[in-house]
C-alpha cells in the first residue's frame, strides 16, 4: 500500500454524493483535491456545491482546488486539467465519477437525452482520461479509476434502458482499452461500481424513497476506492471491482455500518448476475 500525503487527485462530479464521499475519505488521507462539478451555488433540490466540498475538504487540512467544470466540453476540461497542474505541479489520479442517470425506454427517450448521456458519461470518461494521462505518466503510483460496471452481454441489461446502459458499458470499455494501452506506462486503470444501492440524490430524485432507503452509505465505495488507488499501479489494472467484494479481500467483515437504515433489506444494484 501507497501513501496518499501530498498527493494530487482529480475528482470529476465531487459536488456530492459518492464524489463528496471521495474526496473527504482521500483528504482524510494528506491528498490534495480538486474538486469538479457544475453546482456553484446551492439548489433547493440538491445539497453541496464544489465550494462547500472544498471547504470540508480544507478543514482536513489539506489543499482543495474547487473548478467549475462541463465534464462534455474539451476546453472546459482542458483547462481544468492545465490549472491543476499549474497550481500542483502534477496529477496522481484521475477519478471519473460525473454521471449522467436516464433509465427511460428507446421510444420514451427524447434524442437530446441520449446525447447527454453519452456525452457526461462515455465522451467525459474518455476525453478526462486523455486530458490527464500526460501527468499520470510522471506520477509514482497512477491511477484511473472510473465508476462503471463490469461489463456483460446479458440482454436483460439492455432491453428496457439501453441507452443508459450503452453509456455505462461505453466508460467500462474506456478502462478495458486504456488499462491495457497504459500498463507499459505504469497507468493502473480500474472500474469500481457498488454491490448495492448507493444513497444519493440521483436515488433520490429518481427512485421511490423506499429504494433509497434500502441503500448503503457512500462510505463504502470511498473505501474501496481508497484501497485501489493506493495500491502499486503495476500490479492492480484491468479490473472491474465490486465495492463489497474487494474490501472483503481486503480483510473487511462489518458491512453493517454502511447501511443507510438498520434493519432494512439493501436493495442490489444495476448489471450484477
Amino acid at each position: 500500500m501507497t501513501t496518499l500525503k501530498n498527493k494530487v487527485i482529480f475528482i470529476t462530479g465531487a459536488s456530492r454524493g459518492i464524489g463528496r464521499a471521495l474526496a473527504l475519505r482521500f483528504a482524510g488521507e494528506g491528498a490534495n483535491i480538486v474538486i469538479t462539478g457544475k453546482t456553484v451555488e446551492a439548489q433547493p433540490n440538491l445539497e453541496g456545491t464544489i465550494h462547500t466540498v472544498a471547504d470540508e475538504v480544507r478543514a482536513l487540512s489539506v489543499q482543495a482546488l474547487p473548478i467549475m467544470l462541463d465534464v462534455r466540453d474539451e476546453d472546459s476540461v482542458m483547462n481544468a486539467v492545465e490549472e491543476t497542474v499549474k497550481v500542483f505541479g502534477g496529477i496522481d489520479v484521475l477519478i471519473n465519477n460525473a454521471s449522467a442517470i436516464n433509465m427511460s425506454s428507446i421510444l420514451e427517450l427524447p434524442m437530446k437525452r441520449y446525447d447527454l448521456l453519452m456525452n457526461v458519461n462515455v465522451r467525459a470518461t474518455y476525453l478526462c482520461s486523455k486530458a490527464c494521462i500526460p501527468y499520470l505518466k510522471k506520477s509514482e503510483n497512477p491511477h484511473i479509476l472510473t465508476m462503471s460496471p463490469p461489463l456483460s452481454l446479458n440482454p436483460k441489461w439492455f432491453k428496457k434502458h439501453l441507452a443508459y446502459t450503452l453509456s455505462k458499458f461505453g466508460m467500462s470499455m474506456c478502462t478495458l482499452g486504456l488499462s491495457e494501452d497504459l500498463k507499459r506506462d505504469g497507468i493502473a486503470v480500474n472500474s469500481l461500481w457498488p454491490r448495492t444501492l448507493i444513497a444519493t440524490a440521483a436515488i433520490a430524485n429518481n427512485f421511490p424513497k423506499a429504494m433509497y432507503e434500502a441503500s448503503r452509505k457512500p462510505d463504502i465505495v470511498s473505501d474501496a476506492a481508497l484501497a485501489i488507488i493506493t495500491s502499486p499501479s503495476r500490479e492492480l489494472t484491468g479490473h472491474f471491482f465490486i465495492d463489497e467484494d474487494f474490501l472483503k479481500s481486503r480483510g473487511v467483515t462489518d458491512f453493517s455500518v454502511y447501511a443507510l437504515r438498520e434493519g432494512v433489506a439493501l436493495m442490489p444494484d444495476l448489471y450484477l448476475e
